[in-house]
Formats: C-alpha cells, structure tokens, sequence
C-alpha cells in the first residue's frame, strides 16, 4: 500500500567560528549548499516543479505550504521562483546550445505572451530531443534570428547572399547596387552601426525597405557563421516571417487543411465536392507518412504526380479553386519529406510546446518582470526538455540547487541521444 506524508522540517546549523590574530579577521562556516535564507533545497525544487512543472498558481502553492505548517510569505515564494537563477538560466543556453547541433532540422512556432501589460511573443523551438522557449517583442524575422542563435542580437554582413535574400525580399534592384557601395564586404555591423550607415546615406529609406534590407543581410550573416549551429530545415506554417530563415522550409499539412475549413459553401453540390476533397487530402496525407517509413525515388514520384492531380484540379467550386492554387504555389514546401523522410509532416511538436504557454498563461495571465519572463523562458524550457528525456523534474531542480551533480547536464543527455541516434541512422543505412 502506497502513502504520502507532507511535513516541514526545521534544522538548526551550528557553524563553527574561527578567528585569525595574523589577518585581524573572523571565519564563519558556510551552510552546506543549497541553504539559503530561511529554506532549504528541498522546499526550492518542490516549488519549481510546482509551479513550472505542474501547472499550480502561487497563490495555491503557498496555501499549500502554509497547510503543511511551514512559515513563508507570497513574496518569498515569488523569489524562489525568479530570483538567482543563474544556475538554470546557464543550463537554458546550454540546452539550445545542444538542441540545435543535435539536428540540422527544427520545429518553430509562436504564441501571444503578456509581459507587464504589453503583448509580447513566445517563440517555441524544438526537435523530439528538445523545447526551447524565448520571449521577445516580436515575432517578425529578426526576432527569429535571435531566437535560431539562442538568444543573441543578429549581425548584419553584406555578401553575395544578402544580395540574393534582398532580392527575394522585394528591394529594387537600384537598391541592391546602391548598398554595396555603403556597406564593406565582409565586415559585421551590430543593429546600431548599420542604422548609423542607412541614416547617413539614405536617410529617406522607407521603413519597409529598411526592414526587408535589414533582414537580408542579417539571414545572410547567420547562414554564414560558423561560432553557432545552423538550422538548415525549418517545419512551421505558411506565416511570411518564416520565410528566407533557412535554406528549406517544410510546411505543415494539418495547417494548410485549416484554409480549407473556412471554406462555407452555399450549394449542395459545392458541399459534395469539398467534402470528397477532403477525403482525397487526407488519403494524400497518409500516403506521405507511410513514405517516411519506405522511401524510395519510385515512390516520391508518384506523391508528386498524386499532388499535382489533386492540387491541379478545376472543381468548378471558385473558392476552392482559388485555394487549390495556393496551396499548389507550395508544393515544395509541402512534399519536402520526399526529400528529407526523417522530418514530421505537421508542426505539432512546436505546437503542443505552445500549448504549455498558453496553460501558463491561463494560470498566471502575465509576467510583471523582464526577470519573470526570463524565468518562464528558462523553467518551461527545462521542465519540456526533461519530460522528452524522461527525467524527473523535482530530482533535477533538487540536484541542481543542493550542488549534488549526481545527474548529468540536459544538454550533455541530449548529445548522447542524438549520437546514438544518428549511429542506429548510420547502420542502418549500411545495412
């Protein structure tokens, strides 16, 4: 028979005291670590997992604290779960760190997140060994950027791939002859330096324009560097920010059927024939995931003529037409996986990760803090990235403020795993 017992447990340390004639100075014996102020190890992790890891709200975990007898105010709670925190937010870095080396493909999506009253984005990056969390201000490109280099501001760098990015982006062509003539080849500017140079030669540069140059030149400084894992693959929805980020984009079908759904059709016969569609989408859909299993050239082929007849169709229904041309300018995207069968064909991942910041923010609404936010970042990146590798979360925490270091790093978990995994991949491809 199983039972739980919840007590507190008051120690009293005597520390020993030394005084040096020579020096003119008193020693005092430290606390063994993990014992600070009036709390212990035990009670710190249990309010980590608590609230990061299980979803309660502070007001509930100090009434349950105070039930079982122990004396702490709300404010003391509060700065168990914000401050001094350096240990895990190290931790945070490493994770991404090792999250990105450990795949050259990555699930990205985005959420609203309140941060003192101002809407802000959470940006959720992943892979199946990992989930990463960043907040920031925005989530147009270089926001991404920052979140692809694990938290860094983008440097801008004029080269022969900013030129190529601006012109996918939309600037003129007198534009791309004119800023190589500002900018010196090869060298980095940070933010501030290269609005210095726009100002002072262009300073009725467009916003727009400024955005789009801005972002070309800073993708192309990010594929270039070698000081930070590049992302080669990105899975995400058909959001334009997206775009550009990595050399392939991968798009996910479950959100391009939602386009389809919106679809209201007013006559029986337009009913009938989105409703057979749909049938002939989802039969498309299942034959590219059992292609991930047995991917052969034969095969990709015929995935590509099947979505080129259901995607090419003229139904007669105009609003469905419409659409079956715009999902057809993505076929790339879309059948990327013929390419690459390891990848997922839907951003689920990323999406449940959002899933666990909008239950955060249903508990706790917002963050008041740029120290708060970064805690949420920090503990919900931690507690996603150890349930994947199926690690207790209270004897991590627990682990990690008493200094035990009994159990190993999370990023150092998730090289092993991705080193076994790509030596199985590697052997089974000889055999």
């Amino acid at each position: 028979m199983q039972d739980v017992e919840f007590r507190t447990e008051n120690i009293q340390f005597r520390k020993e005291k030394y005084y040096s004639p020579s020096q003119k100075r008193t020693y005092l014996a430290a606390l063994p670590m993990g014992y600070t102020g009036q709390f212990g190890p035990r009670v710190r992790a249990w309010v980590l997992a608590l609230y990061y890891a299980d979803g309660m709200s502070e007001p509930k975990i100090l009434d349950f604290l105070q039930t079982v007898g122990m004396s702490i105010s709300a404010g003391q709670l509060s700065d168990m779960l914000i401050k001094d925190q350096g240990v895990f937010h190290a931790e945070h870095a490493h994770v991404v760190q090792a999250g990105l080396s450990s795949s050259p493909w990555q699930h990205l999506d985005s959420t609203g997140t309140r941060v003192n009253g101002k809407n802000e984005q959470c940006h959720i990056l992943c892979n199946p060994l990992y989930t990463a969390y960043w907040t920031l201000p925005a989530k147009d490109r270089l926001s991404l950027l920052r979140v692809l280099q694990g938290g860094a501001d983008p440097l801008f760098q004029m080269n022969a791939l900013a030129l190529e990015l601006m012109a996918q982006l939309g600037v003129s062509q007198k534009w791309c002859r004119t800023l190589p003539t500002l900018l010196s080849h090869d060298q980095t500017y940070t933010e501030n330096q290269l609005d210095d140079v726009l100002d002072a030669h262009l300073p009725k540069q467009g916003a727009n324009l400024r955005k789009s140059v801005k972002e070309a030149l800073a993708i192309a400084t990010y594929r270039s560097q070698t000081a930070y894992p590049v992302v080669e693959l990105l899975v995400c929805d058909d959001a334009p920010q997206f775009n550009g980020l990595t050399v392939e984009l991968a798009l996910c079908w479950v959100h391009e059927y939602r386009h389809y759904k919106k679809l209201m059709p007013r006559f029986l016969a337009h009913c009938h024939i989105l409703e057979q569609f749909a049938k002939d989408f989802w039969t498309l859909y299942r034959n590219l995931v059992a292609y991930r299993d047995h991917p052969n050239p034969a095969e990709a082929g015929a995935l590509r003529a099947a979505f080129d007849h259901l995607f090419g169709q003229s139904s007669g229904y105009q609003q469905l037409d419409e659409r079956l041309a715009l999902t057809r300018a993505k076929k790339a995207s879309l059948l990327m996986v013929l390419d690459h069968p390891e990848i997922l064909l839907h951003n689920n991942p990323a999406e449940l990760g959002a899933r666990q910041r909008v239950r955060k923010r249903d508990v706790s609404l917002q963050a008041r803090t740029g120290e708060g936010i970064a805690a949420w970042d920090t503990f919900q990146t931690l507690v996603g990235t150890a349930n994947k590798l199926a690690v207790n979360v209270y004897q991590y925490f627990y682990d990690r403020i008493a200094q035990t270091n009994l159990l190993p790093s999370l990023a150092a978990l998730i090289q092993e795993r991705s080193a076994a995994a790509h030596l199985a991949a590697s052997w089974a491809t000889t055999t």
